[in-house]
């Protein structure tokens, strides 16, 4: 990690989570009913895919994420794999001078076998986790436990949408690290019928 790098100043980073905001509310907001990765049904989603894979999302998450790593001094992004996956790229992306990685659910049964993916994890690496959008927190936890498995350290966890469903707090004990989210659903969806 460059020593030089400061984290962002609070205007940028102001500016950036804004444009990241009125992506996710144009493209990210799906109203009806859904089947959540808990298995709860909701009313509405937040694919936060839709919009990080666009240009004007992913350019302030870029922005946001790669800052996040520098303050947490972080020499690792990554997490469970498809949420985890664009914004481990987003942290290199945005200039951060780190590994990305993806974990799998499961280790492959051919080629290396391996579960974590990407440049092999050294014992003094900090490991920041990410994820999309946490409603309970359980792919988060999983991806933590497979870090753990293999030795590595977490130095927090940033996820781009807490659906404000307890999944942070429970991220957070798990891992004794911060969590942070770059938004709510309160932000994303002020006029949820479950507010």
């Amino acid at each position: 990690m460059s020593e030089g790098r400061s984290p962002m100043p609070v205007p940028l980073a102001r500016a950036a989570r804004e444009r990241l905001l009125q992506a996710l509310r144009r493209h990210a907001l799906v109203i009806g009913e859904v089947v959540l990765t808990s298995g709860r049904t909701a009313q509405y989603l937040v694919d936060a895919k839709r919009a990080i894979l666009l240009r004007e999302g992913f350019l302030p998450l870029a922005e946001l994420v790669a800052a996040q790593a520098v303050q947490w001094r972080a020499t690792a992004v990554g997490g469970m794999t498809m949420g985890a996956d664009p914004i481990a790229c987003a942290a290199l992306a945005g200039g951060a001078d780190v590994k990305a990685f993806f974990v799998r659910k499961e280790a492959k049964q051919h080629g290396l076998s391996r579960r974590i993916e990407g440049p092999l994890l050294e014992p003094a690496d900090r490991c920041m986790l990410v994820e999309d959008v946490v409603t309970t927190g359980g792919s988060t936890i999983r991806a933590l436990e497979a870090l753990r498995e293999e030795g590595h350290e977490v130095c927090g966890v940033l996820a781009i949408c807490d659906r404000l469903a307890g999944g942070g707090a429970a991220i957070e004990a798990a891992a004794g690290a911060p969590f942070v989210a770059l938004t709510t659903i309160d932000e994303v969806y002020p006029e949820r019928p479950d507010r």
